[in-house]
């Protein structure tokens, strides 16, 4: 059966047209959905109970089943979702002073392969549709009885690899009468694909976007990040710059510290030329240690002097809090561990 999760509400609309009924009811399952998170079409109470057998027959609400879940002694939570096909999806939740911010996933599985990343060795399966992205914040908001203020498309998956069900998903968070969350709030992450940077340009969406950066030069970022073959750093921070122009928006450049590889004052003097002049700011990250992984964390030391040099040079750049350590934080460890890589 089709998730009505994965409809906008202009598409609903069409829906209920299509079974005779009146568009106006698309908003009403709308604000049952993201308003009052109901887990059934029985308790759409202003519905018809001929229309509510109409939505029972022929759609699904998609409420993911928990198989997992860990708490850091930060507050951070960590989930393992069942999608209800056999497949599992990894969800965090982090604590901040401004709210509650959810890491996401776009997909089951990464084809990007990036040699840090905890998601490396957990095949491809297939995207997650619109609706399914969707579902993990609610299912967290359910759990947790609270209202998540802020969205980071980070988890397993690149975004912009899924591109049309990620924008629809941020399109249904976004709506006044889906979850409501602005789309400042709202950042998208990639490893850099960018064709799809240009597309996300003309989408008139006022989210943040990070760009998975990671090294300086093509021949230390390629090694790190496959992707980089085939979109390699000039060709990104030129989709860079004119994203900048086209949206007025500053990038945020994630940049993962990893001890003896990319974390000495050579490379943050090359980082300060590379970006230097445009709308950015650097997020340094100390890299979580992987099972099998090669890279390593960098010292706090060098992590300090990198982040002054960057800001003593007219980059604005911060260390991001490590958050969920003691649960291994990083997607795609708790899915390895439970349910194995392949």
């Amino acid at each position: 059966m089709k998730n009505i999760k994965d409809y906008s509400l202009e598409e609903l609309k069409e829906e209920l047209k299509s079974m005779q009924e009146k568009p106006f009811r698309a908003e009403q399952i709308f604000s049952w959905l993201y308003q009052e998170k109901v887990k059934s079409f029985e308790e759409m109470t202003n519905l018809s109970l001929s229309l509510r057998e109409k939505l029972t027959k022929n759609y699904t609400i998609c409420n993911f089943q928990q198989i997992k879940k860990q708490e850091a002694k930060d507050g951070t939570k960590k989930y393992l979702f069942d999608v209800l096909d056999g497949n599992a999806i990894e969800t965090v939740v982090m604590e901040y002073h401004h709210g509650k911010t959810i890491c996401v996933s776009s997909q089951i599985g990464c084809k990007m392969g990036c040699k840090f990343c905890a998601s490396t060795g957990i095949a491809f399966v297939r995207n997650l549709t619109a609706g399914e992205i969707v579902e993990q914040i609610i299912a967290v908001e359910q759990d947790l009885q609270v209202r998540i203020s802020n969205i980071v498309f980070m988890g397993i998956g690149e975004p912009l690899d899924n591109y049309e069900n990620v924008i629809k998903a941020i399109r249904i968070v976004n709506d006044p009468k889906g979850l409501n969350i602005g789309a400042r709030h709202i950042s998208v992450s990639t490893s850099g694909l960018v064709p799809r940077i240009y597309d996300l340009a003309k989408e008139n969406i006022p989210c943040t976007l990070s760009i998975s950066l990671h090294a300086t030069n093509n021949e230390k970022r390629s090694a790190m990040m496959p992707v980089n073959n085939r979109y390699p750093i000039e060709e990104l921070l030129q989709a860079c710059k004119d994203y900048i122009k086209a949206t007025n928006r500053r990038i945020s450049f994630e940049y993962a510290l990893a001890k003896e590889n990319n974390d000495n004052i050579e490379d943050a003097k090359a980082l300060v030329k590379l970006l230097k002049g445009m709308l950015c700011h650097v997020n340094l990250i100390p890299i979580n240690k992987i099972e099998n992984g090669k890279f390593i964390k960098s010292s706090n030391e060098n992590i300090l002097k990198f982040r002054d040099y960057l800001n003593e040079h007219g980059i604005v750049a911060t260390v991001r809090r490590e958050l969920g350590s003691d649960i291994e934080a990083a997607c795609g460890q708790l899915r390895r561990k439970n349910l194995g890589g392949e």
